[in-house]
Order: C-alpha cells, then sequence, then structure tokens
C-alpha cells in the first residue's frame, strides 16, 4: 500500500474530463471505474485517485461516508495497479445502501470486482 504522502489525487475538473473521455470504463450495480493510462511525461509515477459521489446517494452524512469508504478501499487494492494511471470512481445511489450494510469491506469487494474485470488486478 502507498505511503498516504504519495498518494495521488485528482482535484482539477480538467484532469475528471480527460479520464472520463479517453478512460476505459467498467460497471456494477454500486460504482462505475474509470481508468486511463497517463504518459510518461506527465509527472510523477504513481496511481491519481478521483472520487465522485453526487446528491442521488443521499445527504451530506450519507454521501461523505460513500467517500470514506471508497477512498479507503481503493488504496487498500492498489498495490500491483500499474503506476502512472488516473483513476476515477463514480457512486451510483445504491452504494450508500451497501457502506451501510457492509461498510469498506462490502465496497473493498465490489471496486475489486471491477478491477479484475478491467484487468487491472488478477482474478
Amino acid at each position: 500500500m502507498a505511503d498516504r504522502k504519495q498518494r495521488g489525487r485528482l482535484s482539477r475538473s480538467g484532469d475528471f474530463d480527460r479520464v472520463y473521455r479517453d478512460g476505459r470504463s467498467h460497471a456494477n450495480r454500486y460504482l462505475v471505474l474509470y481508468a486511463f493510462p497517463r504518459a510518461e511525461r506527465e509527472g510523477a509515477d504513481r496511481v491519481r485517485l478521483g472520487i465522485s459521489v453526487s446528491r442521488k446517494v443521499g445527504g451530506a452524512v450519507e454521501r461523505n461516508a460513500v467517500k470514506r469508504a471508497l477512498r479507503e478501499a481503493f488504496w487498500a487494492l492498489d498495490e500491483g495497479l500499474t503506476p502512472d494511471h488516473d483513476f476515477v470512481i463514480v457512486a451510483r445511489p445504491d452504494s450508500a445502501g451497501l457502506v451501510e450494510r457492509e461498510g469498506t469491506e462490502g465496497v473493498r469487494t465490489a471496486l475489486a470486482e471491477l478491477m479484475v474485470e478491467a484487468g487491472l488486478r488478477p482474478a
């Protein structure tokens, strides 16, 4: 697992747009995972993550719980991911129920399934 200081985040809307436009997506009932390989010249050789949780998921408390669970689950699974990639995870409305029922472990399972489907992790 990467050190907290080395964890990259997507923060600019242009970065999100590029991942949405040019990245590959994989989805299940709870999440949509977009993956986009960055060019080597674009800087650090690390994985960057962006999270999108709309108001359809719930109120602020529910959205923040989903974001926290997504971050924790992603960074728990980041070992073995190819560096120089940007990822965006979009939470679907059912994700709030998943977090409430199963917590971070349920989110980790759903995210791991998407990563395997995308060919980012071995089965």
